[in-house]
């Protein structure tokens, strides 16, 4: 009993260093082939539905764990594109349309505990610094003093809802792709190998990207705008979706297709965003995770697997992310435009203009603090649960043998 269990541990082990690594053609010897094409069968086992069940039981988990810093990342970036967070009955004009001209004393502090609000005429309001954000930590200070902890995880559903589709897709069609990718380019172009993770992670995240957007879509809309009403429940994914939608009715002129085409306004700068990302990624990530399983050799075991293939995660998630942060601003300034006409004529070179001609450099790199601080993490975790699950799995065909 205890020789199948070393034995399937080992098989694993091997697997995990084998299926998920660039092959070094300078060494590429027959008994390595032999012992690749048995690591690749074995792989080849788990179907798309238990890779789908691994991807989407990790995106789950990181979509819970890192959503505050995504919350910050969207506050950052909206806020630069002039999105206003300051109390909406702080102009004197909206007060009028809302208590009339006798209204009585408004308090209209950023929240009841703040000692910085002064009162002008019959208004207690705050100054203008209580309401802008500074950096990362501001942004979760203020989120949770004025509108409450719970905010911070706003979006989640939208997130959850999106993450078990879309890494349930992405990382089993990276798996596949890349598996088929290698095995071709081996046979016919071994110079060409080197590449296939590359190739294989642009195709995996553009079809996962499409299939599920609208929901991204109302993601960023949710964590981007601010709801005043602390005691209302702010709306869903649905409300927000139906939201945009009927803004494009009511505009002159309107298609019948428009309001369906604003569902997909900014996929362009989620493509262009999404691809170069996984590129990077899935770049880095195989030959350091191959690197660091390389110095293991027979000392590793299922813990310093799962160590390997976390910082080998966070590691490319952080360079990724940092390299692809001005593609990420195009994006959300795409997913926030208010103005139903703007949002479908905009383009993401025509965007990243506007902001390089305001902002500059600094503008493009608005929010790249937090959005670093949630890709190493949350890349780190997805692969590393991915594997474990995948563990399982393995085990199991292998005590089945």
């Amino acid at each position: 009993m205890v020789d199948e269990l070393k034995q399937s541990q080992n098989l694993w082990l091997n697997t995990a260093a084998q299926s998920s690594s660039i092959v070094d053609i300078e060494a590429f010897q027959p008994q390595e082939h032999q012992l690749q094409h048995s690591t690749t069968i074995s792989d080849g086992k788990l179907d798309f539905f238990e890779r789908a069940f691994s991807a989407a039981g990790a995106a789950v988990f990181s979509a819970i764990l890192v959503n505050p810093l995504d919350v910050a990342k969207t506050r950052l970036q909206a806020q630069a594109a002039g999105v206003p967070y300051s109390h909406p009955l702080s102009n004197l004009t909206s007060r009028m349309a809302v208590f009339g001209p006798n209204m009585m004393f408004a308090d209209l502090r950023c929240s009841p505990s703040c000692t910085r609000a002064g009162v002008h005429g019959t208004v207690s309001i705050c100054p203008p610094d209580c309401f802008h954000y500074k950096g990362t930590l501001d942004v979760f200070y203020k989120i949770i003093r004025q509108e409450g902890i719970a905010r911070l995880w706003r979006g989640t559903n939208a997130g959850l809802a999106l993450a078990v589709p879309t890494v349930g897709i992405y990382l089993p069609c990276y798996d596949i792709f890349r598996n088929q990718l290698e095995e071709f380019t081996l046979q016919n172009a071994p110079s060409l190998t080197l590449y296939a993770p590359l190739v294989a992670g642009s195709l995996a995240r553009s079809l996962a990207c499409i299939s599920c957007y609208p929901i991204e879509l109302a993601k960023t809309r949710m964590q981007a705008f601010k709801d005043t009403h602390i005691t209302k429940k702010p709306p869903g994914i649905w409300k927000t979706l139906i939201e945009l939608t009927s803004n494009v009715k009511s505009t002159p002129n309107n298609q019948s297709l428009q309001s369906y085409r604003v569902l997909w306004t900014g996929l362009g700068a989620q493509i262009a965003r999404d691809v170069p990302f996984s590129a990077i990624c899935w770049s880095t990530l195989e030959p350091v995770r191959r690197r660091l399983l390389g110095l293991m050799q027979d000392d590793a075991n299922v813990v310093s697997v799962l160590g390997a293939n976390f910082s080998a995660g966070f590691v490319a998630g952080s360079l990724a992310a940092g390299a692809t942060c001005p593609l990420d601003v195009a994006k959300t300034r795409r997913q926030i435009e208010k103005d139903p006409v703007r949002a479908l004529r905009m383009t993401t070179r025509q965007t990243l203009l506007e902001v390089w001609r305001d902002w500059g450099i600094k503008g493009l790199f608005t929010g790249v603090g937090p959005r670093v601080a949630r890709a190493g993490p949350s890349v780190g975790i997805v692969v590393s649960f991915y594997e474990v699950v995948k563990y399982v799995f393995h085990r199991q065909y292998a005590t089945e043998v």
